[in-house]
């Protein structure tokens, strides 16, 4: 019987391939994706039927992976980092049967990259907010933004800027620091985390570099206890206290 696989690459760097990740994408006749997804596997795709889509497809692309175990074969759809955050998990268990074998390959979020980077900046309690407006209002983002600013989570900025909307980051960092956030919390910057053109910086809230920011960056914000040591950002857990 024919199965569908939803893959989860990591960031799309070797080094955060699974065995499980390889072995669906083996076990698959066709395998689906949006276009530059594919190229992080490219070694693996000999032989294989693709099915490859642009931006703001993924409605297509999973059905197209749909439709294509429907016919019998056998298929893997790709998300970058983990496919249950922000990826085709979602989309495919709300589309496809109730009786098609589904499963999911987890992978490395890209949070969980960007912190490896930074050193330990999300060892307690966080949330993740997407800058992005085009599937959730912005005010609800903004509401979400405040509703963590007021839990002092660390919180980790998804999608953080891009042409079509170059002042939304700044516009929820002046709303952390007007609902009481200090603005010398730090803030850990990953471009490309873990992929070749990887950049990386520690700041603070007040003195982010905004141009330097795009929709391939990770910002990580700390809590009232996050600090810098050396070239790391730690948020401590609390161990010293028990």
């Amino acid at each position: 019987m024919a199965k569908l696989y939803i893959v989860g690459i990591g960031p799309g760097g070797k080094e955060y391939f699974t065995e499980a990740m390889i072995d669906a994408i083996n076990d698959s006749s066709v395998i689906t994706g949006y276009t530059p997804y594919l190229d992080y596997i490219e070694e693996y795709l000999d032989g294989k039927e693709l099915i490859s889509t642009g931006m703001k497809s993924e409605i297509e692309r999973c059905e197209a992976a749909i439709e294509a175990v429907k016919n019998g074969k056998t298929t893997s759809i790709i998300s970058t980092g983990d496919a249950g955050l922000y990826g085709m998990a979602g989309p495919i268990f709300e589309l496809a049967p109730e009786d098609m074998e589904i499963e999911v390959v987890a992978g490395v979020s890209a949070n969980f990259a960007a912190a490896a980077q930074l050193g330990a900046p999300i060892m307690h309690d966080f949330v993740t907010v997407s800058m992005s407006d085009l599937l959730t209002p912005w005010e609800l983002i903004l509401k979400r933004v405040e509703a963590a600013v007021l839990g002092d989570f660390v919180i980790t900025i998804y999608n953080p800027r891009s042409k079509g909307r170059p002042d939304h980051l700044k516009t929820a960092v002046d709303l952390m620091i007007e609902k009481g956030k200090d603005p010398k919390t730090p803030v850990g910057i990953v471009k490309n985390a873990a992929r070749d053109g990887q950049e990386k910086w520690i700041t603070t809230l007040d003195s982010i570099d905004y141009e330097k920011i795009d929709m391939l960056t990770c910002v990580i914000i700390g809590n009232s206890k996050t600090f810098i040591k050396g070239d790391h950002m730690v948020t401590p857990r609390g161990y010293e206290n028990k």
